[in-house]
C-alpha cells in the first residue's frame, strides 16, 4: 500500500483559499456593480460567479496526478 498523496488535502485547502479571497475581492467591488441596472448586475454576477472555477482545472490535475497539465 503506497502512502497517501498531501496533494488532495493541501488542494482542497487552496480551491477554499481561492473561494475566499474570489468572495472577498466581489465584496469589495459590489458598490460598484450596485449602481448598475439590474440585468447588467445579474450578468456581472452570473459571470464573478463562475470565473473562479477556470484556475481549479490545472490545479484539480495537479491534485490527481502531481502535474499542472493533465
Amino acid at each position: 500500500m503506497t502512502n497517501p498523496s498531501w496533494r488532495k488535502p493541501f488542494g482542497m485547502f487552496l480551491i477554499l483559499l481561492i473561494i475566499a479571497v474570489w468572495a472577498a475581492l466581489v465584496l469589495q467591488i459590489a458598490p460598484l456593480i450596485a449602481v448598475l441596472p439590474q440585468l447588467v448586475q445579474a450578468i456581472v454576477y452570473l459571470v464573478l460567479g463562475m470565473a473562479w472555477i477556470l484556475p481549479l482545472k490545472p490545479l484539480l490535475a495537479w491534485m490527481e496526478t502531481g502535474h499542472w497539465r493533465p
